[in-house]
């Protein structure tokens, strides 16, 4: 029998798992998994239960927001052989669910778990202590992921975010950096700055390029430098949303490795948590370095939600004839 470890954040988004986990639960049963089941108890638990019992396991499952699954893919890159990677998202964003294209139902989710094939997707190394799977940000904005209450988060959802994004507006600081790239070096004060390898950030889709690629080895790099004037910074706006005319303030470019100094330390976010306040920063791009499962239907198409019609046939062919 093939082995499973099911990690989930019963708090994640509005505790929706709760009146779908039966139904996981027998789903993967009746894939032909032995499941081993751990309900998170803080911060930091799913990283180390992965860490320490995902060794040997066929699949490794998770479910929760973008922290949880940062907190996976972290306690994967600690095995020798990291397994499949299956993932239930449940948080207020899930950002890197949409990019991947895995379905926001739960119970579909889980059948492209079990009906899917592997995807091979990068990783960010920050300071090579810390992973990330989809932003490493700093700056105006980027606080407001883990400084807003998980019950507001609940409640409001995404529009949490925008209210407390908005909130962070009167109170911009610059951060004085240097930024080095293949060759290339930036020095200026900037209010936001991101690593990413998603097509979405806080629920918008905007912000990145869109012809984001997950496994191609390179990052999407987005610094935005300090407004001088009110004027300035609608202008910023305008290009980050509208697709204005390119804006002197923004710079884009796609690199493999980054590095970042600066003389007080800025405090750092990696996917919606707290990544620490650093005065120099390394980060490197862990080409294909984890796989996680995605349904079938999707893999050569863009991007986008599973057709409903074919939901039921795609559960019913892999549950009732498990491989």
């Amino acid at each position: 029998m093939k082995e499973m470890l099911f990690v989930f954040n019963p708090c994640s988004g509005r505790e929706q798992i709760r009146g779908k986990l039966m139904g996981i639960l027998d789903l993967f049963t009746r894939a032909g998994y032995d499941i081993h089941v751990h309900v998170t108890q803080r911060q930091g638990d799913c990283r180390e239960w992965v860490r320490d019992r995902g060794e040997g396991m066929d699949l490794i499952v998770c479910s929760g927001g973008d922290g949880t699954l940062n907190e996976a893919i972290s306690g994967m890159l600690c095995l020798g052989q990291a397994p499949v990677l299956g993932y239930i998202p449940s948080g207020s964003t899930n950002d890197f669910a949409s990019s991947l294209g895995i379905p926001r139902d739960m119970i579909e989710a889980a059948g492209d778990i079990v009906g899917g094939i592997p995807f091979p997707v990068d990783v960010g190394s920050f300071c090579q202590d810390r992973y990330f799977a989809y932003i490493a940000g700093f700056g105006a904005f980027t606080e407001v992921s883990y400084l807003t209450p998980q019950d507001k988060k609940n409640w409001l959802g995404r529009n949490a975010y925008m209210i407390e994004g908005v909130k962070s507006l009167a109170g911009l600081k610059p951060r004085h950096m240097k930024v080095e790239w293949e060759g290339n070096v930036l020095e200026d004060d900037f209010v936001f700055g991101m690593v990413t390898n998603t097509v979405s950030v806080g629920g918008f889709k905007g912000l990145v390029n869109q012809s984001v690629a997950l496994d191609d080895g390179e990052f999407e790099v987005l610094l935005i430098r300090m407004p001088r004037t009110p004027v300035d910074l609608t202008n910023i706006i305008n290009y980050m949303f509208l697709k204005a005319q390119p804006n002197e303030y923004v710079h884009k470019f796609k690199t493999a490795s980054i590095r970042m100094y600066s003389d007080e330390p800025v405090d750092w976010v990696l996917d919606g948590e707290f990544g620490g306040s650093r005065t120099e920063v390394r980060i490197e791009n862990l080409k294909q370095r984890i796989r996680i499962m995605r349904g079938r239907e999707i893999l050569g198409q863009e991007i986008g939600a599973i057709p409903e019609k074919l939901i039921g046939e795609k559960m019913s062919k892999y549950v009732e004839n498990p491989s």
